[in-house]
């Protein structure tokens, strides 16, 4: 359960439907007195009776997980009315995709540097004397117009 039920303080919904909050209220657990905008956003939403009709045909080992996502799918649809949270998912999959993109491109700078390392190294190596520095990184490492060729 999310929280203990308070006996002399009503649940955050019963509070904002002004009714008594009686001893098996199906809010009480999942919507504290002390977190009244969780249920003031769900039942903006979703509406109360929805929110209660839902609860109440899950299994009661579900109702946490379900009050959880009815509040940040409400959250989310404040925030972006059209889209809510598939509105953030796209946002964060953009995000990701430019990353990897950022990543691929590091790697790419990585390998030819590394390889351009190989070059000027067996020389030096054949001679016996050792390359201390050969993975030092140079001092505009990860920008994207390294010239390697210069």
């Amino acid at each position: 359960m999310a929280s203990s039920t308070h006996p002399c303080a009503p649940c955050a919904a019963c509070k904002f439907l002004r009714r008594k909050c009686i001893q098996g209220c199906v809010f009480s657990p999942y919507f504290p007195p002390e977190d009244p905008t969780k249920f003031a956003n769900v039942h903006k939403i979703f509406g109360a009776s929805n929110v209660s009709k839902l609860l109440n045909e899950i299994a009661p080992h579900q109702r946490e997980d379900a009050v959880n996502s009815l509040a940040y799918e409400a959250e989310a649809r404040l925030k972006d009315p059209v889209y809510g949270c598939v509105g953030a998912i796209s946002v964060l999959q953009r995000q990701v995709l430019r990353l990897q993109k950022e990543l691929d491109a590091t790697n790419a700078d990585l390998i030819r540097f590394s390889s351009h390392q190989n070059i000027l190294t067996p020389s030096s190596q054949s001679s016996g004397s050792s390359v201390q520095n050969a993975h030092v990184l140079p001092p505009n490492y990860g920008s994207y117009s390294w010239n390697y060729n210069a």
